[in-house]
């Protein structure tokens, strides 16, 4: 069976932080984050932590979810099992949209929805520069490291990219750029049975 040991030496040394990505480990069983990668928004010791699912693409248009929205080609996301009655979004736009927190270089989450709307509305924005998730991932206060303790996460760090350039290997791809193990990793078979 796998060996989780080759990561704890290395995850040890890394801190979760907005702006940081989680990868889960090539044989996770929970069904919600087998093969997924995680944004990570919030994040401190007393609330938890916050993040949203970048790979899990939902066969839904915008303009179903919000229907005072013409039609947009803008990808939209689970972003996780908490709260799937509520839609975050991740965009390129910066302090254009008033309350936008900057997560990372080139990433901001959330802000002023009636913006996007008008922008949406005015072709003023482009599915390249904004993502949307129905739900987002959470972990109450300690659980998250009690996680990543038992090595169910990798961590790495998010570039714009992972985020706007949506691609069904994000998983793999990020994990083969982070080289060494991680390379061999990515190609390890979802169910390892059939190895």
């Amino acid at each position: 069976m796998f060996d989780k040991a080759w990561s704890y030496e290395y995850e040890k040394n890394k801190e979760v932080a907005p702006g940081k990505l989680l990868l889960s480990e090539p044989f996770m069983m929970d069904e919600n984050f087998s093969r997924t990668v995680v944004l990570i928004c919030e994040h401190d010791n007393e609330n938890g932590t916050l993040g949203l699912i970048l790979n899990r693409p939902l066969k839904v248009r915008l303009n179903e979810l919000v229907s005072s929205l013409p039609a947009f080609e803008g990808n939209v996301f689970l972003g996780g099992p908490v709260a799937t009655d509520t839609m975050q979004f991740l965009h390129k736009l910066g302090e254009k949209i008033e309350g936008s927190v900057k997560i990372t270089d080139g990433i901001y989450w959330g802000g002023n929805f009636e913006q996007i709307k008008i922008l949406i509305q005015n072709r003023n924005i482009h599915p390249g520069q904004i993502a949307f998730y129905v739900g987002y991932s959470g972990w109450g206060p300690g659980q998250l490291q009690r996680e990543l303790e038992e090595n169910s996460w990798i961590i790495s760090d998010a570039r714009a990219e992972y985020v706007f350039n949506y691609s069904d290997q994000i998983w793999k791809n990020i994990l083969k750029s982070m080289g060494g193990i991680y390379q061999a990793i990515a190609s390890y078979p979802q169910n390892p049975i059939l190895n």
